[in-house]
């Protein structure tokens, strides 16, 4: 099995945004994710971050290149697989939480399980175990608007992680948060991320917590340095 999980290959992708001149985000874009591996994507507001981890995700497709995972292109796949694999084996964090704010923290992690074909009592129980690792098992009946920034980011975190996903791909997930809530958040997140070996892509601004991260690769001008 090779060690590779995700490859970006020659990723290109331009906007028009209503302009006769298009925006060039991606120029060829590369990069190799290996299994258990956490990469720092540090790059400034503007430059393409969001679209490329779109892009890695499912969520987006490129104008050029390819999105290969375990070894499969998934440029050519019908959107049925693709959607398949996304539920499966992508985890997404955004910069904003995106809870459910009639369901508690509880069922926000529970409801991609449920999604997904899972039994509500083993949905529970992941549920339950996730939110016990990032330690807020006690939040767990309570609902978004009764939870700090900081545990509902960590509730986000678990909802990311509930369908137990091979890797994670995280933009600015602790930008909303103050300085000190966003280390310990980060923290709970990289020591997560290591504990269930996950492959992870989390972009950052933050040079102290892309330190923490196994390397470090910068966006500029459409190119993965």
């Amino acid at each position: 099995m090779s060690d590779l999980l995700l490859e970006l290959n020659a990723l290109e992708k331009a906007y028009h945004r209503g302009r006769p001149n298009q925006i060039n985000v991606l120029n060829g874009a590369n990069l190799d994710v290996k299994r258990g591996e956490i990469i720092a994507l540090v790059a400034p507001s503007g430059a393409g971050k969001s679209t490329l981890l779109h892009i890695a995700g499912l969520l987006d497709t490129p104008d050029a290149g390819e999105v290969k995972f375990q070894g499969e292109i998934l440029n050519s796949m019908s959107d049925r697989k693709r959607t398949a694999i996304r539920r499966r084996e992508i985890g997404f964090i955004y910069q904003f939480h995106h809870l459910l704010p009639e369901f508690s923290a509880l069922e926000n992690v529970m409801l991609p399980q449920l999604a997904d074909g899972q039994s509500r009592s083993l949905a529970k129980s992941r549920a339950a175990e996730l939110l016990s690792k990032v330690g807020i098992a006690e939040r767990a009946d309570h609902r978004p608007a009764e939870l700090s920034g900081g545990e509902q980011q960590r509730v986000a975190f678990c909802r990311a992680l509930a369908n137990a996903p091979k890797v994670l791909l995280a933009d600015e997930p602790t930008g909303n948060l103050d300085q000190t809530t966003s280390e310990q958040v980060f923290e709970t997140l990289v020591s997560v991320v290591r504990q269930t070996g996950l492959s992870a892509v989390i972009a950052t601004h933050n040079p102290q917590l892309a330190a923490q991260m196994d390397r470090t690769v910068t966006l500029k001008n459409g190119l993965l340095e």
